[in-house]
């Protein structure tokens, strides 16, 4: 039997984020995902690492000046994962008035007190260069600056500073029992590779959409309910130049985001459908994409149809039922429910959040479970560096252009994503090597053998999805030969 003082249940990116911060602490802890990591709504999101404007609306302000205060850090911890992104607000009186566009970000600016990003403005499109694509390209708008943030890599990062403390995590790997004791859970846990037997002191139930589901498993009956949230995206070549994004605005009171993705493309999204079942497969649906099309349509001068996406996925956001009937108008703010009884071990059970507050989540976790589990340290992440973070003279500019000069065989387009998915870790995977003979097999889109063997060895990739939608989005470069070929790679290798 190995003992814990922790077991994760969940590796997403809240479920990260907790063993992230209870490693730090000096907590003994072991995360278990039955799929890979961040296989469902942490690689789903939009990206973006933000306030969310649009929840001042829901007069949301603790939450809002929270998540930005929570962006500012996670832009310094990650400069390599979290970027400032411009975005432009085209204007329509006929749906929200200019001074309620003016107030909104006026307080956002205020909630926001950081000085790192630029504040927000009027503009007129034509003059200020963003109404090329617009179907009213001299109109009035507005623009203020937030931060794209790749949100599986952030889990990633978290789970290897976990990891790098002592955590231990497994992907792939399923609880066949687990039982309630007086002082500690045991549990069975196993996978292809291993089967072992564990206890835990503290259980913490981080399955996202799943947790009432697992509480029910275990025999515990959950104090909150979740409303399960579908918020579908879709992906086209690059509707616009420019590296702003757009928020447009759509009858039904809702915000499309137009954002600049992977180089060639526009990333677009999201919706909000209630699932009803949350263990069902989530996508895209035809309605959907029709939605997201019709809100580009509305604003854009080049329409798109279904037949222009060239990729779409979907998430399920699992949040806390504040008993709201529009799901757009549900609180994005988490609650932690820790559940103790004399005759029973403790269960941390997470309900609703958004990526952008997943540090504070885990510390705030680590703060409730510290009662339960004496002598563990204090809160640390708040200004500790994420693994690649720390990017030398010059910032990611300067990470860059080491990697041009290192590896002038690998394109222009190569160095500045791997600068931006690996940070200062680039270097453990190439270490020496100094011409196309040493990087192994190319794969095609800049993927080398060596960086697919760093991915399986640090990274827990297996599959050829792991690699190419989740530790990055090269599947949107790669022809289908390419990644049949990647994974007929991993399947020797394994």
């Amino acid at each position: 039997m190995k003992e814990f003082d922790i077991l994760i249940v969940g590796g997403g990116i809240n479920g990260a984020a907790i063993a992230r911060d209870a490693a730090g602490r000096g907590a003994s802890t072991l995360l278990v995902d039955k799929d890979d990591f961040a296989a469902h709504t942490s690689s789903a999101s939009t990206k973006l690492i933000h306030g969310g404007l649009r929840y001042l609306e829901n007069y949301e302000f603790r939450m809002v000046s929270k998540a930005l205060r929570e962006r500012d850090i996670l832009q310094r911890s990650a400069p390599h994962l979290i970027r400032p992104l411009q975005f432009v607000l085209p204007y329509d009186g006929a749906m929200r008035p200019a001074w309620m566009m003016r107030a909104g970000l006026f307080l956002y600016d205020i909630l926001g007190g950081s000085r790192s990003l630029p504040r927000s403005r009027a503009c007129r499109l034509t003059a200020d260069g963003f109404g090329q694509p617009l179907m009213n390209p001299s109109g009035r708008g507005f623009t203020y600056w937030d931060c794209w943030g790749d949100d599986s890599r952030l889990v990633i990062a978290n789970l290897q500073d976990a990891s790098g403390r002592g955590a231990q995590v497994m992907a792939r790997t399923r609880i066949s029992a687990i039982e309630r004791g007086p002082t500690h859970w045991t549990a069975h846990v196993q996978n292809d590779e291993q089967s072992l037997d564990v206890s835990a002191r503290v259980l913490v139930n981080a399955t996202g959409a799943a947790a009432t589901h697992f509480l029910g498993d275990i025999g515990i009956s959950a104090r909150g309910a979740l409303r399960t949230i579908k918020g579908s995206h879709i992906v086209t070549r690059r509707l616009f130049e420019g590296e702003h994004a757009f928020l447009l605005q759509n009858p039904d009171g809702r915000i499309v985001f137009a954002i600049p993705y992977e180089t060639d493309f526009t990333l677009i999204g999201t919706t909000d459908v209630e699932q009803l079942d949350p263990l069902d497969q989530v996508s895209a649906s035809p309605e959907e994409i029709d939605y997201l099309c019709e809100a580009v349509n509305r604003w854009f001068r080049r329409p798109i149809s279904p037949s222009d996406v060239v990729w779409s996925f979907a998430g399920i956001r699992p949040l806390y039922d504040d008993a709201n009937g529009d799901p757009s108008d549900i609180s994005r703010d988490y609650v932690l429910d820790f559940q103790t009884q004399k005759d029973g071990a403790p269960v941390l059970s997470v309900f609703g959040g958004k990526i952008t507050t997943h540090r504070s989540l885990g510390e705030e976790a680590l703060n409730i479970v510290r009662t339960s589990l004496p002598g563990l340290q204090g809160p640390w992440t708040k200004s500790a560096p994420m693994p690649g973070g720390d990017l030398g003279a010059g910032g990611l500019e300067g990470l860059t252009s080491r990697l041009s000069a290192k590896l002038p065989f690998l394109d222009t387009q190569t160095h500045v994503r791997l600068a931006r998915s690996y940070g200062s870790l680039v270097w453990d995977i190439f270490g020496d090597a100094r011409s196309r003979n040493e990087v192994g097999e190319q794969f095609g889109a800049g993927l080398t053998e060596v960086e697919v063997r760093y991915l399986i060895r640090r990274e827990w990739a297996r599959t050829a999805d792991d690699i190419v939608w989740r530790r990055s989005k090269l599947g949107l470069h790669l022809s289908q030969k390419q990644t049949g070929r990647l994974d007929r790679y991993l399947k020797e290798a394994a």
